[in-house]
């Protein structure tokens, strides 16, 4: 069960990765001082930083077995799904506004220079896989650090 948390760990990552990219391409840094951008930079980093270290701590687990690692990693894993739910939650109205076909841009999602939020060019598969895999890797953590369904 180790190696599959880590394989949809590594997928979660990729796709994480992507979203990232993308943000930072599109603009989403510089949209900070406009508001443009509806995800915070600090929590974009802040999430993309405490998923990375877990899944190095959680290298190390499947490495040397420790149960104190696994823990930890699943303690990394509870404020990087926070901080996930924070921006879906942020970029759910920037897709609603996305997705109403014909409507103007609302200024809820708009920023001040009318320019659009970078997160906008999230393609919706990719959000849903990389929410879909992180909870699965959630799960897969847990059980493991449990000691349910073995190595």
């Amino acid at each position: 069960m180790d190696i599959a948390a880590l394989i949809t760990w590594v997928i979660t990552a990729l796709g994480g990765f992507y979203m990232l990219g993308t943000w930072i391409q599109r603009g989403g840094l510089r949209q900070q001082q406009s508001g443009t951008s509806r995800l915070p930079a600090p929590v974009v980093f802040g999430h993309f930083a405490l998923a990375a270290v877990g899944l190095v701590v959680w290298i190390i687990y499947v490495v040397a077995d420790k149960s104190a690692l696994a823990w930890t990693s699943f303690g990394l894993l509870l404020p990087v799904a926070l901080l996930g739910f924070v921006m879906l939650a942020r970029w759910i109205p920037v897709y609603r506004d996305r997705t109403m076909a014909g409507a103007p841009t609302t200024a809820s999602t708009q920023g001040a220079d009318g320019t659009v939020p970078a997160e906008r060019s999230f393609p919706v598969p990719v959000v849903l896989a990389h929410g879909l895999f992180a909870v699965i890797t959630l799960v897969l953590v847990l059980l493991t650090a449990l000691g349910i369904g073995g190595n």
